[in-house]
């Protein structure tokens, strides 16, 4: 990988990095989005998942509540798994840019219900009927385009739990679903010491990344950043979109 893709990669890092620090989440959707502007898909995944497990067990430490929470959310873990050996086989079989395609749908989505959602609570017996379906779908999602927040995170906030809670579950998720696409990458063949080395020069830059973010929640408005993370969510994803309407 030629110097000037690796320091850009690594500035997509750190800028995704610092906005997870704000907001709690959004690193590995929004670093995606970044990355896929200049990188193909197939290379992008591979480049964030390290990063990505940083981001995620420092968030996951900062938190607290793991074990109640893992307990709570465990179906929804354990039925995300089989649709990320579905997301993978379809991106190592689906043409290059229909994942693309994909990622940036869910980009846009994302973005636009983030900034038009409402405050809708979903009643008890839904709260438990749709965790399954919630993790398989998850999953696949996960394993075609990388990205690890649709639907979860939305289905998450309708349950009106505290916000710890919240990011505590979604980042147990992350770390679970970035452990399996890790391996399952593997086996896909497209890992390689290349990337891996790339990937794994993005730990520290994320950390601090996070760090910073951290201290910049404390002082500004996190609705403030919030929305501007939104909005760059919309613009990455129709960009994306755009971009790769061709493969269609």
């Amino acid at each position: 990988m030629e110097l000037t893709l690796i320091l850009a990669v690594q500035t997509a890092f750190v800028i995704a990095a610092f906005l997870k620090g704000v907001t709690g989440l959004g690193f590995s959707t929004l670093c995606l989005g970044m990355i896929a502007s200049f990188v193909d898909i197939r290379l992008s995944i591979p480049l964030v998942i390290l990063p990505s497990l940083t981001s995620n067990v420092l968030v996951m430490i900062d938190a607290g509540h793991f074990r109640s929470t893992f307990r709570r959310f465990m179906p929804m873990f354990a039925c995300a798994l089989p649709g990320l050996l579905m997301g993978l086989w379809l991106l190592d079989n689906l043409p290059g840019e229909r994942p693309r395609f994909v990622l940036g749908f869910v980009l846009a989505s994302y973005g636009v219900w983030g900034l038009f959602q409402g405050v809708y609570v979903l009643p008890g017996v839904w709260q438990r009927r749709l965790m399954g379906p919630v993790g398989l779908v998850t999953g696949v999602i996960n394993g075609l385009t990388g990205s690890q927040i649709m639907p979860i995170l939305p289905y998450l906030l309708s349950l009106g739990l505290s916000k710890d809670i919240v990011v505590q579950a979604i980042n147990t998720s992350f770390t679970i679903s970035s452990l399996v696409m890790l391996v399952g990458l593997g086996k896909l063949g497209l890992l390689s010491t290349n990337l891996l080395l790339v990937s794994a020069a993005g730990i520290l830059p994320v950390a601090l990344g996070i760090r910073l973010g951290g201290r910049v929640r404390r002082r500004v408005s996190e609705a403030r950043f919030r929305v501007m993370v939104l909005w760059m969510l919309v613009l990455l994803g129709a960009s994306l979109i755009v971009r790769s309407w061709g493969a269609f």
